[in-house]
């Protein structure tokens, strides 16, 4: 009874360090089953911010715009039974998105709330797990970057890829080998919904492959950070390559000229801190997202061009913390190049700001300030649609309870 009891407590104690994991304090954790097998904890992250653009707004849109609002509003759970089942559920509120990436909208977006993550976790072993359900897909590092920690204010604008968002909806294999040096990731995933042949060519799976090496402390969870603040020597260099045959018509109205999608990315991440230096951080990628020219059809699906369509660029960011002092300086610059966006054909940006993290309880209460310049190769207004420079002022207050 007694060596029952203690196991209990053991296995309570180990599933709370579990659920603790990256973060300095955690919310409410719950245990139940046989000798508390099992846990349950929720936790809070929000990340308020007030924007403030030099254009977007006024009787020709040229005037300054000023907003408050939430990033990031969610509620987590996460679950773990035994050593191999585990939990992640992840909801998202959203309310009045109106400054958007390149612009701001016309009416009120209003207000959204979503199931963003809901994926089981099952552990075999180190060099094979299962994640089955919404989650991310294995593409970009930056994308699988913890929202909440990264090392600009946030992740690039510009990563997401054609017909889905920062999750997807499917089944991932991944695994650490030779002692935790090389990681493997395949997954199958929806890609574009499902939808008849009148909106598109045919209904498959999307698949991607990822790979990684880290050469110092390793890098062996599902996601990355964009800066470890200082606690880990990190030198990882990563690869992926995803893909979805006939995703896409080239021309709509005939419903002909089906086209492929493919995508590729490389990325390396560096991290070190020097004693009564600092931490030094650097990180860099390059992607190239392909839909088969379908911009060049007679009348190309949508989801084919602008933001998130046909495109490459890539993307170098640092920063600097103090040794002693919670204040980590950043800086980030982006080049892009996209088939058609605001209706400009072989359209370019160029996306530079600059800013510092300051960390009271480290990722769990920060407050970020960043300056961000967005620039157009080609300038004008083309049916209806504006594009022009413009300066982005961002002060973020982020809370993990």
């Amino acid at each position: 009874m007694i060596n029952n009891k203690k196991t209990g407590i053991l296995s309570a104690t180990l599933l709370g360090l579990t659920l603790m994991t990256g973060t300095a304090f955690a919310g409410p954790r719950i245990t139940f089953g046989p000798e508390d097998q099992g846990a349950l904890q929720i936790d809070y992250k929000g990340q308020l911010q007030m924007t403030v653009r030099d254009t977007g707004s006024g009787e020709n849109n040229d005037d300054t715009t000023t907003n408050f609002n939430f990033r990031r509003n969610r509620l987590a759970f996460m679950g773990k039974y035994g050593e191999m089942l585990s939990l992640y559920v992840q909801t998202e509120f959203t309310e009045d998105q109106n400054v958007t990436t390149l612009g701001v909208a016309s009416t009120n977006q209003g207000t959204e709330f979503q199931l963003l993550d809901a994926v089981m976790r099952f552990k075999l072993n180190d060099s094979f797990h299962v994640n089955a359900g919404k989650f991310k897909y294995n593409l970009s590092r930056e994308n699988l970057e913890a929202c909440e920690m990264p090392l600009t204010l946030d992740r690039s604008l510009f990563i997401r890829t054609a017909y889905t968002t920062t999750r997807d909806t499917g089944v991932a294999v991944w695994g650490n080998l030779f002692n935790d040096i090389f990681q493997y990731r395949v997954d199958a995933m929806e890609g574009r919904k499902a939808v008849s042949g009148d909106t598109a060519p045919s209904s498959n799976f999307r698949y991607s492959f990822r790979g990684h090496v880290t050469l110092l402390d390793p890098e062996n969870d599902y996601g990355y950070k964009g800066t470890y603040l200082g606690k880990k020597k990190v030198l990882t260099i990563g690869g992926a390559y995803q893909f979805e045959p006939e995703i896409a018509y080239g021309d709509t109205v005939t419903r002909t000229d089906k086209k492929d999608y493919q995508a590729w990315t490389i990325d390396g991440f560096f991290e070190y801190p020097l004693e009564g230096i600092g931490t030094v951080t650097a990180s860099a990628a390059y992607e190239d997202v392909d839909l088969d020219d379908a911009y060049k059809g007679a009348n190309p699906d949508a989801g084919t061009i602008g933001l998130n369509g046909q495109k490459n660029g890539w993307y170098v960011k640092g920063g600097y913390m103090l040794p002693n002092l919670p204040l980590q300086f950043f800086g980030r610059y982006e080049k892009w190049r996209f088939a058609e966006l605001n209706n400009i054909s072989d359209q370019k940006v160029d996306w530079y700001g600059g800013g510092a993290n300051y960390y009271f309880r480290g990722q769990n209460l920060k407050l970020t300030f960043e300056a961000a310049h967005t620039a157009f190769d080609k300038d004008g207004t083309v049916n209806g649609v504006t594009s022009k420079d413009f300066t982005t002022f961002v002060t973020q207050l982020q809370l993990i309870f």
